[in-house]
């Protein structure tokens, strides 16, 4: 979905799945049991997908599947994308797929409507999340609507850990003081380095380098951890991953 490849991923299958549907109702994971609505496709025709070209950077151990849908987005559902938030099921949590019966079998309950313009579901547990790049930066950008995010990442000090895809190398990092790891993370959102050598060196190489980064909390402090506290808590982490001398730490 990051990557625009949503699309041709749900459309290749490997069994006959959407040989009877006339539409599916397209959710992504968000936490949990939870589910993120994502939009409404109807289901044209079928081909044989071991025919049909993936698109550039499409991973190779999902090419080649037996059948190929093509499927249209139908319009009339965009003000609710990325909002509705439903209930997938306790008991349903390994089923990518369920069938909606028409007399309203298999409903899924609405549990949150996140607010016009927030894509990126509402804060839960610090530990319990993975931002990418570019769901950080639009963090940074829009205040208003995310404001729980910037809130709960301002009261902490804690360890982060910034994860560089293209390569699989991990940066550790500290944060302290009035602004917490939020403090730390606005400013990776602004330069993608926030002044780190190491990192400044490979966006020199390549300025689309940051756009790979992920970044999540390891470990949380309170904010009255002292600075030495803080940073010992840090060298720790930096030794269990060996980011020093496999990763991108100093």
């Amino acid at each position: 979905m990051r990557r625009g490849l949503l699309d041709f991923y749900q459309a290749t299958q490997g069994r006959p799945i959407f040989h009877r549907c006339e539409q599916i109702v397209s959710f992504i994971g968000a936490g949990k049991t939870k589910a993120r609505f994502i939009g409404v496709y109807k289901v044209l025709d079928k081909h044989d997908g071991r025919n049909i070209a993936p698109p550039r950077g499409f991973p190779a151990e999902l090419c080649h599947y037996r059948y190929y849908y093509d499927l249209k987005k139908e319009p009339g559902y965009e003000d609710l994308e990325n909002r509705v938030i439903v209930e997938w099921g306790q008991n349903s949590a390994i089923n990518w797929h369920q069938w909606l019966n028409r007399k309203g079998l298999n409903d899924k309950e609405v549990v949150e409507l996140l607010p016009s313009g927030q894509t990126i579901p509402l804060f839960r547990d610090y530990l319990d999340f993975t931002l990418t790049h570019a769901e950080l930066k639009e963090l940074y950008a829009n205040d208003g609507v995310n404001r729980e995010w910037r809130s709960r990442l301002s009261a902490v000090a804690g360890v982060y850990l910034i994860l560089a895809a293209k390569s699989g190398k991990q940066y550790v990092g500290y944060a302290y003081g009035t602004k917490g790891i939020w403090g730390r993370w606005a400013a990776y959102a602004r330069s993608g380095h926030e002044g780190n050598k190491v990192l400044k060196a490979l966006i020199a190489k390549d300025v689309a380098y940051p756009s790979a980064f992920s970044y999540s909390i390891p470990q949380i402090l309170p904010k009255s951890f002292t600075p030495k506290d803080v940073i010992k808590c840090e060298e720790r982490y930096k030794e269990k991953l060996g980011s020093r001398p496999t990763g991108l730490n100093s």
